[in-house]
């Protein structure tokens, strides 16, 4: 069974399940904002349904995480979770589940594999091509609302091993050639910061120590659109001046939102996407079908109705 389902009503997804299951679960990485929501998403999901859940995390290891999976495989869990720390890198996860008769899904960051998964895998996500492409459309109905007919911009990409941040840069540039923007993009450069506040501070730094006028800065998360920011207010800018994007709308971003300082951010469904894919390991360790592609939707945060989504993360 290979189908796409677009999540309209996401609930249906949730069904409770009479057997407790043990699913051993694979993050990328503790050490993020994004992924603390989703990992939290998981294990509140498993308390409500009774369900036992081993997280562990990988610290961005690309062969810690595969041993992570061959050790939950020798421990005989019922299914597994995987939080791919490059995404690039999942066919060998793929084939040692597979290989095992062990389900697999993988969560939030699309496999390579992702086409061509048996059929006791599965992969929840929200769908990227919309997520820099709600973000980008946003930042130049701003610019064209100042009056601006041309901009200036810097992008700050993600980690580039990464499927996220390869389509969400990719989106910027879809946005600007399919002629959806309505004033002139100019990007002056982009750069990886690794989803990384402190990275994303250093680079901003940098970029603005070469004196080039700029309107914005169209970046990959949250994270590294707040590292922009500190950037820009300790050099003195006034952040009414220049226009801020980000994904992902956590906590601290919202706050910034508030402050006055990111105008965009995408919403991303990261507690929906932990209990989602705990369900359908859950559903395929007992031989339930499930849909193989789960989209939870984007949607678009900006200060207008930011307080819809304080209480969301």
């Amino acid at each position: 069974m290979r189908k796409t389902l677009i999540v309209a009503g996401f609930a249906t997804l949730m069904g409770t399940t009479a057997m407790a299951e043990t699913v051993g679960v694979s993050m990328a990485l503790f050490d993020d904002n994004f992924l603390t929501v989703l990992r939290n998403g998981i294990q509140k999901y498993a308390d409500e349904q009774g369900h036992s859940v081993q997280i562990e995390d990988a610290q961005n290891d690309v062969a810690k995480q595969l041993d992570q999976i061959n050790n939950f495989i020798a421990s005989g869990v019922d299914a597994i979770i995987v939080n791919p720390v490059d995404t690039s890198a999942t066919q060998a996860m793929t084939d040692a589940a597979a290989a095992a008769g062990v389900p697999l899904v993988y969560v939030n960051r699309q496999p390579i594999n992702l086409d061509t998964l048996p059929d006791n895998q599965a992969f929840v996500a929200s769908n990227e091509v919309d997520s820099g492409t709600l973000e980008t459309i946003a930042l130049c109905d701003n610019w064209a609302a100042e009056g601006k007919t041309e901009v200036n911009v810097y992008v700050m990409q993600g980690e580039l091993s990464n499927q996220a941040a390869v389509q969400r840069t990719q989106d910027i540039y879809d946005v600007i050639e399919a002629g959806k923007c309505k004033v002139k993009v100019n990007v002056i450069d982009q750069q990886t910061a690794n989803w990384s506040r402190d990275q994303a501070q250093n680079l901003m730094t940098n970029w603005l120590s070469t004196g080039a006028a700029f309107d914005g800065v169209i970046s990959n998360n949250d994270e590294m659109a707040i590292g922009a920011i500190q950037a820009m207010k300790a050099a003195g800018i006034d952040m009414a001046t220049v226009q801020v994007g980000g994904v992902d709308a956590t906590q601290d971003a919202l706050a910034a939102m508030q402050a006055g300082d990111l105008d965009v951010t995408v919403f991303q469904n990261a507690a929906a996407q932990g209990s989602g894919s705990l369900d359908a390991a859950v559903k395929l360790a007992k031989g339930e079908a499930v849909e193989q592609k789960v989209w939870v939707p984007f949607e678009l945060v900006t200060p207008a109705n930011v307080a819809d989504y304080l209480a969301k993360n």
